[in-house]
């Protein structure tokens, strides 16, 4: 077991009505309220980071700098974090300092045209 995965106490509030059909689930399965809770939770998170409106809103607040590249691998997993990172420092890198083309002529003459052939002379 990582650091990561040591159990963590939390408290919140829940309306009773769900803690009485959560402990009713928990009996039938022969399991405890924590570990359906838990279960629960990780099923909508996973859920979540896979929608495709939540990663384009973390990508967003990432681009905007309202979000930290460790906060958006938490979110979205670390192999789309670093796609959203390469692709930010692409888009924050300066245009390239190109010349604008002159008007002279490419093929210093007159362009061919080739006819493609007929089927029937292929």
């Amino acid at each position: 077991m990582s650091a990561s995965d040591d159990p963590r106490r939390v408290h919140f509030q829940s309306p009773e009505y769900l803690v009485d059909r959560l402990d009713a689930i928990a009996e039938l399965f022969d399991t405890d309220r924590t570990d359906l809770l838990v279960e629960a939770i990780r099923e909508y998170i996973e859920n979540t980071a896979d929608s495709e409106t939540f990663q384009k809103l973390v990508a967003t607040k990432y681009y905007d700098d309202q979000l930290e590249f460790e906060t958006v691998k938490q979110l979205i997993g670390a192999e789309t974090a670093q796609r959203l990172r390469l692709l930010k420092a692409d888009l924050e890198d300066e245009p390239l300092d190109l010349a604008a083309p002159d008007d002279s002529d490419v093929y210093d003459s007159d362009a061919t045209a080739v006819e493609p052939a007929a089927d029937d002379e292929r």
